[in-house]
């Protein structure tokens, strides 16, 4: 299958579905990011690009995209939908990722909105959260518990931003294994990643 995840900063992809990804990439699927802006405004631009390179190497991804639109000024516009569209027709993705609508960052919220429509046609797309996301209450689990130190490892490519949680003496490392703990606990495994689902279409043969 061809898999795209689109977040709206370098790291929200890795945050809400890394372990995922990484399975993904290892099972032969072709994963791909769509990373709407360089993150400049929480970081210096090239190095936030370089910690995305390096991430989508340790997952196993085939290429990342980037939208090119400045950092806390993402809009859900007419603008964003044709870039999303643009992507998803490169890619021809069977399931794609997005950041969710309740969240309390303006690109997040402008990312996902846009996404409802620029996947319209995807037969599977699923919302991951963010530190940022509100109200969410995932209703699909993937167990990554055998993924979970790599997916670490993916956020540490994310050098610049480790200690930006704005909790005092916590990574998002930290934050990370935690969410992962407590989301496996509600789907009765050791470590997951929550999804909540947009369109989900299973064929039974």
């Amino acid at each position: 299958m061809n898999i795209l995840a689109i977040g709206a900063h370098p790291d929200d992809i890795e945050i809400g579905c890394g372990g995922t990804l990484i399975k993904y990439a290892a099972s032969g699927h072709k994963v791909y990011l769509l990373v709407l802006s360089d993150g400049s405004f929480g970081g210096e631009a090239d190095v936030r690009r370089q910690e995305q390179l390096k991430a989508m190497k340790i997952m196993g991804a085939k290429n990342v995209f980037w939208g090119g639109l400045m950092d806390t000024e993402i809009a859900n516009n007419r603008e964003l939908i044709l870039k999303m569209d643009d992507i998803i027709h490169k890619v021809r993705p069977d399931v794609v990722f997005l950041n969710y609508s309740q969240d309390i960052h303006q690109d997040h919220r402008a990312a996902s909105l846009a996404g409802i429509s620029a996947t319209r046609y995807v037969k599977e797309v699923l919302y991951y959260e963010v530190p940022t996301t509100h109200h969410f209450e995932p209703d699909v689990f993937v167990d990554i518990q055998n993924v979970l130190n790599k997916k670490l490892r993916l956020l540490g490519a994310h050098t610049s931003q480790v200690k930006k949680t704005r909790v005092k003496n916590q990574t998002i490392i930290e934050s990370a294994r935690s969410c992962a703990n407590f989301r496996g606990f509600q789907g009765r495994v050791k470590y997951a990643e929550g999804f909540m689902a947009l369109r989900m279409i299973r064929e039974i043969k």
